[in-house]
C-alpha cells in the first residue's frame, strides 16, 4: 500500500468521534492537541465525576493519542483530509 492509500485508508476509518475531535482541537483549541488533551485531563481529574464521562474522557484520550501519532508519523493535519470545508466552516 502507497504512502497516500494509507492515508486515505486511516481517513476513511474515522468515525464521529473522532472527527469531532478534530474539528474541536481546530475550533477551540487553536490546532493544538496537547491543549485539548490538558483540558480533558484537568476535567478527568477533578473528583467527584460522573463515571460516563470519565470513561469517555479516557476513551477520547486515546482517540488523541492515535490521531495526533498519526499525523506525527505523516506529517499532515488530519483535520484538512477528514473535514475537508467543514473545518474551514465551522460546521461538524
Amino acid at each position: 500500500m502507497t504512502e497516500p492509500q494509507a492515508t486515505d485508508a486511516f481517513v476513511a476509518q474515522l468515525g464521529q468521534a473522532e472527527r469531532t475531535l478534530l474539528l474541536l482541537r481546530d475550533e477551540l483549541y487553536g490546532g493544538s492537541w496537547d491543549e485539548l488533551t490538558a483540558d480533558l485531563e484537568a476535567r478527568q481529574n477533578r473528583k467527584p465525576f460522573v463515571f460516563k464521562l470519565s470513561s469517555r474522557i479516557e476513551d477520547d484520550l486515546e482517540r488523541i493519542n492515535k490521531l495526533s501519532a498519526f499525523e506525527r508519523a505523516h506529517g499532515l493535519n488530519l483535520a484538512e483530509l477528514a473535514l475537508g470545508n467543514e473545518a474551514q466552516e465551522g460546521h461538524p
